[in-house]
């Protein structure tokens, strides 16, 4: 292992219709807008000031465009485990439409109905966690985010309800990494970094 333990970049994918729409998007495999292919490329100049391991991206569309975009495309690794939560009956269903029926909803506490629980997303999440420890040097990662929020939380050692802390806006940059140089110090090294046009 190096001397310096390696940070683990996270990038949300960059802007479909139904983020903007406000829709639940799990695995419906939406392209991005022209707008989230101005926000990808962006991305491109920040994440050069790196250097990267591994790659890893969500299999779906809008995360594989948007590491294309960001230059990474042809040396990511897609994995499964990084999908978007799976929504369930309420795949492409906005918030307010969800809450008409269950008030008090909250995906990281009750899952979805036919869907995904939250203990489900955190066990694909703890497997990722686990790949990226096996990683001599720094990881890049493109998924969606219920699930980011959820690693966040995981890499943190909260319980999968700890991912409604954290905000993730599309094509958003977020990096965790270790305080002291001790694995058993994980921390935040930055949250939800928007690269504005």
């Amino acid at each position: 292992m190096s001397a310096s333990l390696p940070d683990i970049y996270l990038v949300r994918h960059s802007a479909t219709q139904w983020t903007v729409s406000g829709q639940h998007t799990g695995l419906t495999d939406l392209p991005l807008t022209q707008k989230g292919e101005a926000e990808a490329q962006r991305l491109r100049d920040r994440l050069k000031t790196a250097s990267f391991a591994k790659v890893f991206t969500s299999p779906l569309k809008r995360a594989v465009r948007t590491c294309e975009l960001s230059g990474y495309g042809s040396v990511a690794q897609a994995d499964g485990d990084l999908v978007e939560w799976d929504y369930g009956s309420y795949e492409g269903r906005t918030r307010s439409e969800i809450c008409a029926h269950r008030p008090d909803w909250l995906i990281f506490r009750d899952g979805c109905p036919h869907g995904e629980s939250p203990q489900d997303v955190g066990i694909r999440a703890d497997r990722m966690i686990s790949r990226f420890r096996q990683v001599d040097g720094n990881v890049l990662v493109f998924s969606s985010e219920h699930f980011l929020r959820v690693l966040i939380a995981r890499w943190l050692g909260l319980q999968p309800f700890g991912g409604c802390y954290f905000e993730l806006g599309t094509a958003a940059l977020s990096v965790l990494g270790y305080d002291h140089n001790n694995q058993t110090e994980p921390v935040i090294r930055l949250l939800n970094e928007s690269v504005k046009g």
